[in-house]
């Protein structure tokens, strides 16, 4: 999301919902409008949901399906000088695609070795927000999509303990993201949030640090489609469940810009890697904390 901002008076805006553009034409989305369609100018909580599949991709076999996944995201936009910087959290729970019921162990197919599932847990997400991002109008709905190439050194790779798990020396991935809500909606400034918003998610990637495929060739993709949801009540009960239960921080956006590094599936296992291969239930519980603020 760190795109240049593209500068679309609201006039035009306007204009352009009442009259939507031709495919052809070229629209982005501004900073304002990306914060009422992510999340909200008057620093409330809001929550996303989504629920997908996880498809493994070897060479020369079929596709797999090998993970139904439930997540959240509470985010929170905040003011950072001129601009804007979205704080949040986000679970995600990989599941039994038979029965959709949350994994503790994970028979590996290509090993046969019974791992402990690490659910996605990242306490810390956060981001400047910038427009710039293509805007197409259908409908009377507007979608934005945001593209997210990943690659930088992997984490787990400079530490002999962890480079088993992950041994490739860089990171490579992709997220794709469209996020759609009403038109009208996105582009009048008197609101501080769209009504509604829903999203897809695509996500290329390598094989997970606890799956211990160290370097057999292969990657994931995951598919998944969700929407904003009004409050921590409307989650899907079986992560409303493990918040209360488990996770209490997640249940609100951090209420400041963290100091911290934002936090990743890499990052979480090389931080908890003693814990897996101790056979632990993730996630790890974690109580409602303060967060360090920049």
């Amino acid at each position: 999301m760190r795109t240049a901002v593209l500068a679309i008076p609201l006039a035009a805006l306007a204009c352009r919902v009442a009259a939507p553009a031709p495919p052809s034409a070229t629209l982005a989305i501004t900073t304002d409008e990306l914060v009422r369609l992510r999340c909200a100018t008057d620093g409330r909580d809001t929550y996303t949901t989504w629920r997908g599949t996880v498809y493994a991709f070897v060479p020369d076999e079929p596709p797999r399906a090998l993970f139904a996944t439930v997540g959240m995201n509470v985010a929170r936009c905040l003011r950072d000088g001129d601009g804007w910087e979205l704080v949040s959290r986000e679970l995600m729970a990989y599941l039994d695609p038979e029965t959709g019921a949350i994994l503790d162990r994970w028979a590996n197919p290509w090993t046969g070795a019974t791992v402990p599932v690490v659910h996605v847990a990242n306490r810390i997400v956060q981001n400047p927000l910038a427009g710039g991002a293509p805007l197409q109008l259908a409908g009377g709905w507007a979608t934005a999509t945001i593209d997210v190439p990943l690659f930088y050194p992997n984490p787990l790779a400079t530490d002999d303990a962890s480079r088993a798990y992950s041994p490739a020396a860089s990171y490579q991935a992709g997220e794709f993201f469209a996020l759609s809500a009403p038109a009208e909606a996105l582009v009048d400034p008197a609101r501080a949030t769209v009504p509604a918003m829903t999203l897809a998610w695509h996500r290329v990637g390598p094989w997970l640090p606890w799956m211990a495929m160290g370097d057999r060739p292969g990657l994931l993709v995951y598919v998944a489609h969700g929407a904003r949801v009004d409050g921590f009540e409307a989650l899907p009960a079986i992560l409303r469940d493990e918040i209360s239960a488990r996770v209490p921080l997640y249940r609100h956006a951090p209420r400041c810009i963290v100091r911290d590094r934002n936090e990743t599936s890499w990052t979480y296992f090389a931080r908890h890697r003693a814990e897996y291969e101790a056979g632990a239930r993730f996630p790890i519980a974690e109580p409602d904390a303060p967060d360090a603020c920049r």
